[in-house]
């Protein structure tokens, strides 16, 4: 019996061996041990893939395939595959048998006779199945093997190729003619496709994210290069990664983005097919040099107030959260600079909208938005192989990261490495559970510094988070609702003209442009001139340092670095390093001294807005008499005209503000039942606790700002 002839199916049958079919699997007992001894009527533990022929027992863990099955049963003749090796010969057999409804399909795909001809595009059965065969050359010329695509009458365009075999070009003969440009595509049709309509183009044999660095030599200097990958997200990424590869080397590179109309998956031959495109419009009004090139001269010095008014065209008061989440995003486009984010407040305040309507500013690829996440499944989103690495490769440099109502704060835990920057690369080790084979250690590679925006209802945060992240809550003044409720009133009433005119307001354009541009620049250091302006500002007469300052200076450098990158085309610049100015600090410190209380005791400005308006009004009301829970929620819905829930004032807002040193609690000496609540005031000079800043230093400060 000759094993490379037949399938597993036909093998079992001639033994006379038993079996069930389901779907793709073929199911008998096990033929190696007494695994089966106990199994009633047809049920086994032995499974055979339909296919390919390989096969596991679930029970005893015998693996291996119909070779090695024939060699059980005491066969010989296990290599008799070799006489049939992939050759010239079979290549020519294959082409000749191509059945006229092949040719015909090949046909409708815009495929000539002279290209299906030229290439040898044929039909066979393997596998068990019958399937349109693509031979591959290699270097020399010589064909290697078939590239499978599935006999349209029979399948549905499942592509296959045989198992061991490493990535190449598809097109080699076309790089080494002498031709001005080619095309960089994803799959052999779509290149015999563009080879159809005069167009030279390769592709890589096995999908698109397999292009290698060093095939780039190959294609020679003196060629332009188009990439034209698929309308989905792997084509996406397969084009951006091939784009890294040429960006430093001298090469004149175009991005083709097919139209919408091709769908969300679209490729060339639904642009050429469905649309009837030309290649002229391929190549010209879908074309895009890249880098892009953005002229600049229409820039303008932006300062932290006109940033302010443009935001406001979407995001209605909230001045300060909104300016700080736009550097924060911006941030992204440096080296190691970035900032990082927490927005805790409850629901409905709007935590989560602040920083979704500014990220729509910047380039959608660069953005990436994760509702609920588990703190482990963040780990599972699988990147890039590494042979090398033998893990995944994600790489979040340059990314903004938006966290959206998260319910907890596990998740920043086990992204501390990350949010610290303690290393450019950080290995993750996570366990991944597969039915076959348990648990299996998985290696995850994050490399780079994302911006990282977290949301959470939950107020409460570990105090190794607040030392890595600004702490921010949105406004909830009635001002700020009244003019947000307007807001919506007009998107929702007619979100058409809504968009328009959003779309079309020269400032908006204007800034989505200069973060397009800023993007495109690429800086790699903002270094700081007059660094002891940032030293007069921080330490100014009888501000007491604490450890935690330590931490402040380093968000109030990344604050002017970001000011600096904002307005880089006006910063002294040598080579990718720009300089950040005595404004850039100013700026800074402006926007450092409006948040500095809540930060500076680690609690979310909402829960420091509380003790504020809420605790130390009613206690001073209450001539100084320690307040019940009670009580605050009580003041805190006649202040806001909202109920508080008792549960979030005694198990976060409570033991955060105790932690922070502004309140006490003590038993009431009447009623031992009861805990009441005494805020902490410093009474020296009659100046209250101002996040460790008093009213006095205050002054002091805008004195040295002023003199900056």
């Amino acid at each position: 019996m000759k094993l490379q002839n037949i399938t597993i199916k036909e093998y079992l049958e001639g033994k006379n061996i038993k079996f069930r079919e389901v779907g793709k699997e073929i199911i008998t007992k096990c033929l190696f041990n007494d695994c089966d001894k106990d199994s009633k009527g047809n049920k086994g533990h032995l499974y055979f893939n339909a296919e390919t022929g390989q096969y596991e027992c679930k029970k005893c863990g015998e693996r291996g395939n119909l070779i090695t099955l024939a060699k059980h049963f005491g066969e010989t003749e296990s290599k008799p595959c070799k006489k049939n090796a992939f050759n010239a010969e079979l290549v020519e057999k294959c082409h000749e048998t191509l059945p006229n409804h092949v040719r015909e399909y090949l046909h409708g795909r815009g495929l000539t006779d002279v290209v299906i001809n030229a290439y040898k595009l044929g039909w066979g059965t393997f596998y068990g199945k019958r399937w349109i065969t693509i031979p591959i050359p290699d270097i020399y010329g010589n064909f290697s093997f078939f590239k499978l695509r599935e006999d349209p009458n029979t399948g549905n365009n499942k592509i296959t190729y045989p198992k061991g075999i490493e990535a190449q070009i598809y097109g080699l003969d076309t790089l080494a003619s002498n031709t001005e440009k080619v095309v960089i595509c994803e799959g052999e049709l779509d290149r015999l496709l563009l080879l159809s309509k005069d167009v030279p183009a390769i592709t890589s044999t096995h999908g698109a994210m397999t292009f290698k660095e060093e095939w780039i030599e190959k294609i020679g200097k003196d060629k332009k290069i188009y990439i034209c990958f698929d309308n989905d997200e792997a084509g996406k990424k397969g084009a951006e990664r091939i784009v890294k590869m040429l960006e430093n080397m001298g090469y004149e590179t175009c991005i083709i983005t097919l139209p919408e109309e091709v769908g969300e998956k679209g490729d060339i031959t639904d642009y050429f097919i469905k649309l009837n495109g030309s290649v002229d419009d391929l190549l010209n009004k879908y074309s895009k040099p890249y880098p892009e090139q953005i002229d600049t001269s229409k820039f303008k010095p932006l300062s932290s107030q006109e940033l302010i008014d443009i935001l406001g065209i979407t995001i209605k008061k909230d001045d300060e959260n909104k300016l700080i989440t736009f550097l924060c995003e911006l941030s992204a486009y440096t080296e190691s600079s970035q900032l990082n984010i927490s927005f805790n407040a409850p629901s409905s305040t709007g935590k989560s909208y602040i920083p979704t309507e500014i990220a729509q500013l910047f380039p959608e690829d660069d953005v990436m938005e994760v509702g609920y996440c588990s703190p482990t499944a963040f780990f599972h989103d699988v990147g890039e192989f590494s042979k090398e690495k033998s893990g995944y490769v994600v790489d979040l440099s340059r990314k903004i990261m938006i966290f959206l109502d998260q319910p907890h704060t596990l998740l920043l835990q086990h992204l501390r490495p990350l949010l610290s920057h303690d290393k450019d690369e950080i290995c993750v080790k996570i366990t991944d559970k597969s039915q076959k084979n348990g648990l299996k250690t998985k290696n995850i590679y994050l490399r780079g510094y994302p911006a990282v925006i977290f949301c959470t209802a939950g107020l409460k945060i570990d105090e190794q988070e607040t030392t890595r992240f600004l702490l921010l809550s949105p406004e909830t003044n009635p001002e700020k609702i009244k003019e947000a409720i307007y807001q919506k009133i007009r998107k929702e009433a007619d979100s058409d003209s809504y968009n328009l005119s959003l779309s079309t307001d020269p400032n908006r354009k204007l800034l989505k442009e200069r973060i397009k541009a800023i993007k495109l620049t690429k800086i790699k250091d903002i270094k700081i001139d007059f660094p002891e302006n940032i030293e007069k500002a921080f330490f100014t007469e009888n501000k007491k340092l604490k450890p935690r300052h330590q931490r402040d200076i380093g968000r109030i450098i990344a604050l002017t670095k970001a000011f600096a990158l904002l307005n880089l085309w006006f910063r002294e610049k040598n080579g990718l390093t720009i300089i950040a100015n005595k404004d850039d600090i100013k700026e800074a410190f402006k926007v450092w001294n409006a948040i500095s209380d809540s930060q500076e005791l680690n609690l979310p400005p909402f829960v420091y807005k509380i003790y504020k308006e809420v605790i130390l009004p009613a206690w001073i009301a209450k001539n100084k008499i320690g307040l019940t829970r009670k009580e605050i929620t009580q003041e805190h819905l006649r202040v806001y005209g909202r109920i508080l829930a008792d549960w979030i004032v005694r198990q976060q807002i409570i033991p955060m503000l105790e932690n922070s040193g502004l309140i006490t609690q003590e038993q009431d000496s009447n009623d031992k039942r009861k805990i009441l609540i005494y805020p902490t005031v410093i009474n020296q000079n009659n100046s209250e606790l101002s996040g460790g800043v008093k009213k006095d230093e205050e002054s002091a400060i805008s004195s040295t700002m002023n003199n900056l």
